[in-house]
């Protein structure tokens, strides 16, 4: 299996997390709730906030959570050309150090939909 696939990303990704939550650390723990808890619907709905989680994480330029927002925006049904739009934003706000990250966006993107 290629290790940069999106099912390969996804069982390290469940295998980390189920190994960092066994510790049982209180903080740890209720960080990883709260983080769940915030993309549910509320005031914006689910789509919206992948979309700002997905934009966010491309101006922080992390490739991980990168992947896990083009993951959930797949999976909620955002279209190539919203897709382009967010990373259109990005950049703008993230500039010219984001393209690579864009680049690396859209190559997992194309996984998703293979």
């Amino acid at each position: 299996m290629d290790i940069n696939s999106p099912e390969a990303f996804n069982a390290y990704r469940e295998k980390m997390n189920d190994r960092i939550i066994a510790e049982k650390h209180k903080v740890l723990n209720r960080f990883w709730s709260l983080d769940g808890a915030a993309y549910e619907a509320n005031h914006l709905d689910a789509k919206t906030k992948e979309m700002l989680g997905l934009v966010a994480s491309l101006v922080l330029r992390c490739d991980d959570c990168i992947k896990y927002h083009l993951g959930k925006c797949a999976e909620l049904n955002v279209t190539t050309n919203e897709l382009m739009d967010i990373m259109a934003i990005g950049n703008l706000v993230g500039g010219s150090i984001c393209i690579p990250h864009t680049r690396r966006a859209i190559e997992y993107w194309d996984q998703l939909h293979s």
